[in-house]
């Protein structure tokens, strides 16, 4: 894919993915909402696996709607970050912006599809909890949205309405946590640079032609 970057011979930070950093509790958590749903999944369950009383486990969160809660806002605050720090890159290239801000929502996705994949999980929050981890994924859409008519004013995309359009990458993006496991055939690099050119596409930018 190409790239361009203030320093080309350092690999950006928001590209690097180490291991994912749970507590045994969260971690037995995500595990557990990943194969009974959260409303299927019980506390006691979760405690089970982490080898602790119920008790135990409440000392350290709430409820099962709080671990939860702390999942979806440890997704949603790295992939927030990735996605403003890949943004800040390039501020003079909106081409190069968009690219970037893709292929960060793309990456964390893939790399971070265990907990992507609990977005949907969100209809069980409580009204508080929602509009708040609701607020959290708007940062993410606003960026998209910032770039996407930033291009559009300086002519380097041309499309009618960048809102839907930032909704339908979004929606795009976002399923690859779904789906996506590490032993299929394409890496989370392949897959970005995939997604990154029908992102081009969508905006009338034509990636074969331009990149």
């Amino acid at each position: 894919m190409a790239r361009a970057s203030a320093d080309p011979g350092v690999e950006s930070e928001w590209r690097e993915f180490g291991p994912l950093e749970l507590t045994p509790i969260l971690d037995a958590a995500l595990d557990e909402f990943r194969e009974s749903g959260f409303h299927g999944a019980t506390v006691r369950q979760i405690a089970r696996r982490v080898g602790m009383t119920v008790p135990a486990l409440y000392y350290h969160h709430e409820n099962k709607e709080g671990l939860l809660v702390a999942l979806l806002e440890l997704g949603t605050g790295e992939v927030a970050w990735r996605v403003r720090t890949a943004a800040d890159e390039h501020p003079d290239s909106p081409r190069e912006q968009f690219v970037s801000v893709i292929e960060a929502i793309v990456l964390h996705m893939a790399y971070r599809f265990r907990l992507a994949a609990l977005d949907g999980e969100m209809r069980y929050l409580s009204p508080g909890n929602r509009r708040r981890y609701g607020a959290r994924r708007k940062d993410v859409e606003n960026v998209l949205t910032e770039v996407i008519e930033n291009g559009v004013e300086k002519g380097v995309f041309a499309l009618a309405d960048p809102v839907e359009t930032s909704r339908a990458l979004l929606g795009m993006c976002q399923s690859v946590g779904r789906w996506y496991h590490p032993d299929g055939p394409l890496s989370p690099e392949e897959l970005a640079e995939r997604y990154v050119d029908i992102a081009l596409m969508t905006v009338g930018a034509h990636p074969r032609l331009q990149r």
